[in-house]
């Protein structure tokens, strides 16, 4: 319903009336000499001067009339329902002609009455007649409708405030690119049910960025996917491409439920469907037996849902309080020639690097794309921020901005190695490249390499902008791996995952099979677990020497395998460069006289210096007089029977 809210603009506003319309002059005869200012009706002095309780009364009357309506379902709209509020008032009462004489000269100038839509206190007899004219795309309810609207305000509440935060963001950014293309303005509440306005989004489907691009749709409709950049995640670009992909299946299809359908399951699905049934019906259609999937069947209803309260969210009980409205999406743009770090061109344009990411969301890397003169890249800024940045931005020399490689993963690969190789550093590496671990990586795959610049090279040290990588990595937390925690790329098995390297020793204990394992360089308890089919919380059963998920190399574990357990230790791949072998002095080997010693060496533990004498741990430690596993660099020890 209209709230007193409306009636008040009616009394306040000042509403120039044209030449009344032919079968009004007895109207226009009766109205006020100054109709220009008619809207307002002046009150007699009586009124004004001792008669404030009666106006306080009609005022109170009028808010009373307006709590009744909103317990009914509202039955009319626009000035037809204003005019049916008017005359509950009671003829001859001060107030209704004053409101009266105040809708007739809307009516007459044309003015458009705000509309406020009452609260819906039955979604399910809810008259969707009353707001359908105010969409440019077919509103209808139905009960999947009403239980959508239900959820947004129960268990899916949490979410739809952030979509309504984001949508002041991207709703005024979004309808002027779909308008431009021919579509309804309204389209943009398909962006809303897909993503939340959220250009990071990614599905179960590969599905990304605001209108859940797939890879080959993206493609289709000339949304680029590189090494730098994911345009599926530009809400311009994606807007643009959506608005495209939408008219197609619109005039394929013949309708927009249709055409919505379309873009969540596929337009030849609909319009094999059409053809099946010869029903162009989507309600129709969602009936048909092997029709539609679920997911499909509710995308219409959830669109429509979506747009009624988006639209009219107090009406359906949301308070404006609930919503923490985003900023609009406004920019400049500056073009760049080369490729330059994020941090260089935040602090040129005095911005931060997530209000750059913000509005560039397309961007891979923590770096602009290569660029050049003739094929600039666009960069967009926070807005009024451009002079600054080309103030700035001309004082570092091109040095100083950002120098890379490009290195693609091979066999034996290690982050250290790739590091050592390029003279850069491996926390730079891990930032630029929006890694958080460098215990695994994967073959064939490419990585932009941070690299001195050509002076700092020949000087032997990293230069500016390396430093300044190194720095805000460690600020973010990154950290430079230990050999010993890394593994090398190729070091999987046959389905991709990463496998267990180490040594096996098998027993058979009360007619099942023992394994003793001794963890090797780039293990975990996952990889370990998986090699023998078990589960992570059994090794650390097992074994009371885990606290936590840490593991040292050379610890010897329990594992009682599962069926599908690999018993046979892997061939390791060679390392691509040979690394000198750690220093061990020792004076036999397996079968060697007892009695014999082992000075400990770097990398040593009980269980490796065990397996290579062909003794136990248990033995080690009798025969030494060790309480505990910890061993010292230059430490002799016996690794024979005395």
């Amino acid at each position: 319903m209209l709230t007193s809210a409306v009636l008040l603009t009616l009394l306040a506003a000042e509403v120039p009336m044209p030449p009344p319309p032919a079968g009004m002059q007895e109207v226009a005869q009766a109205s006020p000499p100054d109709a220009g200012a008619a809207a307002t009706v002046e009150l007699p002095s009586a009124a004004l001067d001792g008669e404030e309780d009666d106006v306080e009364s009609e005022l109170d009357a009028m808010k009373a009339l307006e709590d009744e309506a909103i317990e009914r379902a509202p039955a009319a709209g626009g000035a037809t329902q204003v005019r049916a509020t008017v005359q509950q008032l009671g003829a001859g009462t001060l107030l209704r002609d004053r409101l009266d004489l105040a809708l007739e000269q809307a009516e007459w100038s044309g003015a458009e009455l705000p509309f406020e839509l009452g609260v819906v206190g039955d979604v399910s007899t809810f008259d969707v007649s009353l707001v359908r004219d105010r969409y440019d795309i077919p509103v209808e309810m139905h009960p999947l409708v009403a239980q959508y609207i239900h959820f947004f305000q129960g268990g899916g509440r949490r979410w739809f405030r952030r979509w309504m935060s984001r949508s002041h963001r991207y709703i005024p950014l979004m309808q002027p690119i779909l308008e431009s293309k021919g579509l309804p303005r309204d389209t943009v509440y398909l962006a809303m049910i897909e993503s939340g306005f959220n250009t990071q989004a990614k599905s179960w489907a590969k599905a990304v960025g605001p209108w859940q691009f797939i890879p080959g749709t993206a493609k289709m409709f000339n949304l680029k996917e590189d090494f730098w950049v994911d345009e599926r995640r530009d809400p311009i670009k994606a807007t643009r491409a959506a608005a495209d992909y939408l008219s197609l299946l619109h005039s394929t299809l013949g309708h927009w439920y249709l055409a919505w359908a379309g873009y969540n399951t596929g337009g030849g699905r609909v319009r094999r469907m059409i053809e099946a049934s010869g029903s162009r019906d989507f309600w129709e259609l969602s009936e048909m037996k092997r029709g539609f999937a679920k997911e499909t069947k509710h995308y219409v209803p959830k669109l429509i849902a979506c747009a009624l309260v988006a639209r009219h969210p107090e009406a359906f009980g949301f308070s404006p309080d609930e919503f923490d409205p985003e900023g609009p999406f406004e920019f400049d743009e500056v073009t760049l020639s080369d490729s330059v770090d994020l941090e260089v061109l935040a602090t040129s344009a005095g911005t931060s690097i997530d209000a750059i990411r913000e509005l560039n969301p397309e961007l891979k890397r923590w770096c602009t794309p290569p660029a050049t003169p003739e094929h600039p890249y666009v960069l967009r800024l926070p807005r009024n921020s451009r002079a600054t940045f080309e103030a700035n931005f001309s004082k570092y020399a091109p040095g100083e901005r950002l120098n890379f490689k490009i290195h693609r993963v091979e066999k034996g690969d290690t982050l250290s190695k790739i590091a050592l190789k390029h003279h850069s550093a491996q926390e730079a590496i891990l930032r630029m490249n929006g890694l958080t671990s460098a215990r695994a990586l994967r073959l064939g795959t490419d990585l932009v390499v941070p690299v001195p610049s050509a002076a700092a090279l020949k000087a032997g040290k990293l230069d500016t902008a390396l430093e300044r990588q190194v720095v805000r990595a460690r600020r973010s937390g990154l950290s430079a791996a230990r050999p010993q925690d890394e593994i090398p790329a190729g070091t999987q098995d046959g389905s991709g995952k990463t496998m267990a390297s180490g040594t096996v020793t098998l027993a058979t204990v009360d007619g099942k099979t023992r394994v003793t394992y001794g963890v090797a360089r780039g293990d975990s308890l996952w990889t370990i677990a998986r090699r023998f089919d078990v589960r992570v919380a059994e090794l650390k059963a097992w074994n009371e020497v885990l606290s936590g998920n840490r593991l040292k190399v050379g610890l010897a574990l329990v594992v009682w395998p599962g069926p599908r357990a690999e018993l046979t230790t892997p061939t390791a791949a060679p390392p691509s460069t040979p690394t000198a072998p750690a220093t061990s002095h020792a004076e036999a080997r397996p079968g060697a006289a007892k009695g014999t010693r082992h000075t400990v060496a770097s990398g040593d533990s009980l269980w490796s210096i065990a397996q290579q004498y062909g003794a136990s741990v248990n033995d080690l430690k009798s025969w030494n007089n060790l309480a505990s596993n910890k061993l010292k660099r230059g430490q002799v020890l016996l690794v024979g029977a005395p």
